[in-house]
């Protein structure tokens, strides 16, 4: 079983967030993540910024609708 809790290394210990349910002992892997300063922005989609020289239609949504059509069998 695989149990994955958050925590910080500190000054050469690493200190858990939380406290993994149901373990008295048991083997650990350590893993470090790149600090936060390091990640990229956070960026949010808006509105028509994908926009081309038409805006889509309700149409567009129409044709583009999935009807639960299967695929037909390859190389039979």
């Amino acid at each position: 079983m695989i149990t994955t809790v958050e925590g910080v290394y500190k000054q050469g210990k690493i200190e858990l967030l939380e406290m993994p349910r149901g373990l008295q002992e048991a083997r650990v892997l350590v893993t470090f993540l790149t600090p936060t300063a390091n990640a990229p922005p956070r960026r949010r989609m808006v509105y028509g910024q994908f926009a081309g020289a038409r805006m889509s239609t309700e149409d567009d949504f129409r044709i583009a609708e999935w009807r639960g059509e299967t695929e037909e069998p390859h190389g039979n």
